[in-house]
């Protein structure tokens, strides 16, 4: 193993890096560093060389150039065991650099300030940064590299206890570690730069910094984690550890949720919707939806959009629920809510969420499918009244409730509603008229009449049998994508009862 004799330091990210130094001087190393980096070791009594003494040529075009020289990549990337390089090396008295500790501009932070101009942010775009990194992390057997500042303490140790050296299983971890790193850091830069192209790209990057382990994926055999920027936007107050499953449901019901713009609360269970209800206070939106189905709500996920008082508090307080998700809580509602030791309170930025609305990708076999969000309600410009008979106003509403809600409802996905509130709900069924059956059966089990109510169905009906069922249980509304090559069969059965139908020229299918 090779000797640490010389090392390369140059942080954006400066924690921990005076005591590093400190403990690389006391044995016996030479510091290189640059910048603000030289300056703050000197200011702590460090010795340090400056990078532009050992190259001979001064930092140049405001610091963009002062790293990017063979005097400097040379000793990171020279293999001491090939006499032809270590022949160079004295032709061109080029020093071994047997450590390189780098972290990047901070790209990213400076992008998420909100502050910054566009100057600013591709100021922080680093080049001899990553260049350095990758050097150092190709030649991992002769040039040990630290990226993240939890890794000094390791280092530090490996060298206590190997002479001096760093034994070759860390310097492979580190070099991966490396290479993840600057992946992420260009991922980034490519988000930013490309964040107003509406075309998905050629090559599709999608990196995400790990926030935490969690317990278990879907399922206790399956390992999990949680990446990207979630606990920017959504906060945890108070309750157990988010698992897997509530961090999908707490999205989809949130998603849900801000479709509405008065006060409105959401219920959810396994990402579909047994209940939503809208009313002037969220206490008697609750009402609402909680009487769609009195059962499912149990250990399901509450989202609203007001804030938790302790009206509300007191409600739901008195049903077991996993998660409740606000903008906020007033601090009665947080003192009382609180009690339930377990349970997860969160707090949901919206403006952020609905600023960063993110690609939708999904793993399959050998690779992955990438779609845009699913961030539109209906085509106005397609929309039409299929039927002889116009909506009423109050048909219009209902419809309107009913297809915001089936968007968000698992394919084949059929929803009853009021202008107000869900009535009844069939998802994820492999027939569309199963699914009309399942809502009407559910509502009946639950006491719901749904004469006169409005159905919204997510994708066109290819037979009128599902348009049928949907009559039969009561409904005089129905709006649906329409595209089938059975509409006109489907728009004579709806002209025949009666009823009025609207073609909103969009779909919202959701496997």
């Amino acid at each position: 193993m090779h000797t640490i004799k010389r090392a390369l330091i140059s942080v954006s990210d400066k924690s921990g890096i005076r005591e590093f130094a400190e403990q690389l001087h006391k044995r016996g190393i030479e510091i290189l560093s640059t910048g603000g980096t030289a300056t703050l070791l000197r200011q702590h009594g460090i010795p340090v060389t400056s990078v532009q003494d050992v190259t001979g040529f001064p930092e140049i075009m405001d610091g963009r150039v002062k790293t990017l020289h063979p005097k400097i990549h040379g000793g990171l990337l020279a293999q001491l065991d090939n006499e032809a390089h270590v022949e160079q090396m004295k032709l061109h008295d080029i020093s071994s650099i047997d450590l390189l500790v780098i972290n990047l501009y901070p790209f990213e932070q400076t992008v998420a300030r909100g502050d910054a101009d566009f100057d600013e942010i591709i100021e922080n775009i680093d080049i001899g940064g990553p260049a350095m990194l990758r050097a150092a992390a190709k030649n991992f057997a002769w040039t040990a590299v630290v990226i993240d500042p939890q890794d000094y303490s390791a280092v530090l140790e490996a060298m206590d206890t190997h002479a001096g050296c760093v034994p070759m299983d860390l310097r492979l971890r580190l070099a991966g570690d490396v290479f993840r790193h600057t992946a992420y850091y260009d991922a980034k830069i490519s988000e930013y730069l490309g964040r107003h192209d509406t075309a998905l790209p050629g090559v599709f990057t999608y990196a995400g910094a790990k926030v935490m382990d969690l317990r278990y994926g879907e399922n206790p055999h399956q390992k999990a984690a949680l990446y990207g920027s979630f606990t920017d936007a959504f906060r945890q107050l108070h309750g157990k550890e988010l698992s897997y499953n509530n961090i999908i449901d707490i999205d989809a019901a949130q998603q849900l949720v801000m479709e509405f713009n008065e006060p409105t609360v959401v219920i959810i269970k396994h990402t579909n919707p047994c209940g939503v209800g809208t009313a002037a206070t969220l206490s008697d939106a609750w009402d609402k939806a909680f009487s769609t189905d009195t059962v499912s709500p149990f250990g399901g996920i509450v989202a609203v959009n007001r804030e938790v008082d302790v009206a509300f508090a007191s409600t739901v307080h008195a049903i077991f629920t996993e998660v409740i998700i606000a903008p906020s809580f007033t601090p009665e509602a947080l003192e009382l809510l609180m009690k339930k030791r377990d349970r997860r309170l969160i707090t949901a930025d919206a403006q952020r969420i609905r600023a960063h609305a993110a690609p939708v990708v999904k793993s399959i076999t050998g690779g992955f499918l990438v779609q845009s969000a699913d961030a539109a309600l209906i085509d106005s410009e397609k929309m039409t009244v299929a039927t002889q008979r116009e909506p009423r106003d109050q048909e219009l509403s209902a419809m309107m409730y009913a297809w915001k809600v089936c968007k968000h409802v698992k394919s084949n996905a059929i929803v009853y509603a009021a202008s107000d509130r869900t009535l009844a709900i069939g998802a994820g069924q492999m027939s569309r008229v199963d699914s009309a059956r399942i809502a009407a059966f559910r509502a009946r089990q639950f006491g719901i009449s749904l004469a006169d109510s409005a159905v919204a169905s997510d994708a066109f009906f290819p037979f009128a049998d599902g348009l049928l069922q949907c009559i039969e249980a009561g409904a005089t509304a129905v709006i649906q994508p329409g595209g089938s090559v059975r509409d006109e069969e489907v728009v004579a059965a709806a002209n025949e009862h009666n009823i009025t139908m609207m073609f909103t020229g969009m779909r919202h299918f959701r496997h």
